[in-house]
């Protein structure tokens, strides 16, 4: 075999292992390509799927919120006006409420966590207020404390927590959300503390031997 073809066999071979070894290249390229917008997706499927699953359970805490709240405000009204009040209705909104906030507390962010958190216990003590109202002392006073409380506090409360999980999903981001949230947080807080010693001591005094 003279020089010339020895060259053109070598050329030859040259070209046939770099078309095999750039395919291979290529294809390895491809797939790794294509792996990485198949995780992508899965990534984005799973985010989606989180955050439809957030909306849910934000849609629900929101609900639930609000129809516990105008429940015990209603059964204030109808029994200050001396209509029969069917305690299962209330019941019923505080054990919703009740279901979804536990269902939620593993799963909040810890700044809309204390937000839900100060606001059970805010609505659990417009529940005892409904609840004592017919052992009240001074039954005019216990009236217009209860309306005050349902219409103010409890009222900004159910209000704070709309907004905190509008803006936590991002739908209506709030500029000044923070000073918002710390201002109507802590005198909803507040006013619920004073609600409770009133209570307590009302208790006390209707306990007491005569």
């Amino acid at each position: 075999m003279d020089v010339a073809t020895l060259a053109v066999a070598l050329i030859g071979v040259g070209g046939t292992l770099g078309g095999t070894l750039g395919g291979a290249l290529l294809s390895q390229r491809v797939t790794r390509e294509q792996n990485q917008r198949a995780d992508r997706e899965r990534a984005e499927d799973r985010h989606d799927r989180a955050q439809e699953a957030r909306r849910d359970l934000y849609a629900r805490l929101n609900t639930t919120a609000r129809a516990y709240r105008v429940a015990a405000r209603d059964s204030v009204r109808a029994a200050e006006r001396g209509e029969t009040v069917e305690p299962a209705v209330l019941d019923t909104a505080r054990d919703a409420w009740l279901e979804q906030y536990s269902s939620a507390q593993m799963a909040l962010p810890k700044y809309v966590h204390e937000i839900v958190s100060i606001l059970n216990r805010a609505l659990g003590v417009g529940y005892s207020v409904v609840k004592q109202l017919p052992n009240s002392p001074d039954p005019a006073e216990a009236y217009s404390r209860a309306k005050a409380w349902f219409s103010g506090p409890m009222s900004d409360g159910v209000y704070l927590l709309r907004v905190t999980l509008r803006h936590d999903l991002g739908v209506e981001v709030e500029p000044d959300f923070e000073r918002t949230y710390t201002r109507i947080l802590a005198a909803l807080d507040g006013e619920r503390r004073n609600l409770e010693r009133l209570l307590s001591s009302e208790q006390t005094r209707a306990t007491r031997p005569a």
